[in-house]
């Protein structure tokens, strides 16, 4: 009987890890153009994770990370080339674009913390 319950526990633990990993959508932030987005790396997650912009022009983004976990010391915009250190505790800008519509998707070395710039 106890086998079956850890059993049971641990199968729903895997579940839960996937749901936050990979299926679990965080806050959507529609920013203006003349917006400087505020990017939070802080819980295993990037706040927002997923933000939307208008086309065609440049896009300011703010990096802090307040994690200590060392898969937050970098985010990573494969599709753009772009790879930040991300220190400890400060605030580091970037600024890409102007962009094509589409997706492109943010993660951190180990691609568990996760984030999308949606250009419409």
């Amino acid at each position: 009987m106890s086998t079956f319950i850890v059993n049971l526990v641990a199968v729903a633990l895997m579940g839960f890890i996937v749901w936050w990993f990979w299926l679990s959508r965080s806050n959507v932030l529609p920013a203006s153009v003349s917006d400087v987005i505020e990017v939070i790396v802080e819980n295993g997650i990037y706040s927002p994770a997923q933000i939307e912009v208008p086309q065609g022009v440049p896009v300011r983004l703010s990096f802090e990370r307040r994690d200590p976990s060392p898969c937050a010391e970098k985010v990573l915009f494969d599709e753009l080339g772009v790879a930040l250190d991300l220190p400890l505790g400060k605030k580091i800008a970037l600024v890409v674009g102007p962009l094509a519509p589409g997706e492109y998707r943010f993660s951190c070395q180990m691609q568990m913390y996760r984030g999308s710039l949606v250009v419409k």
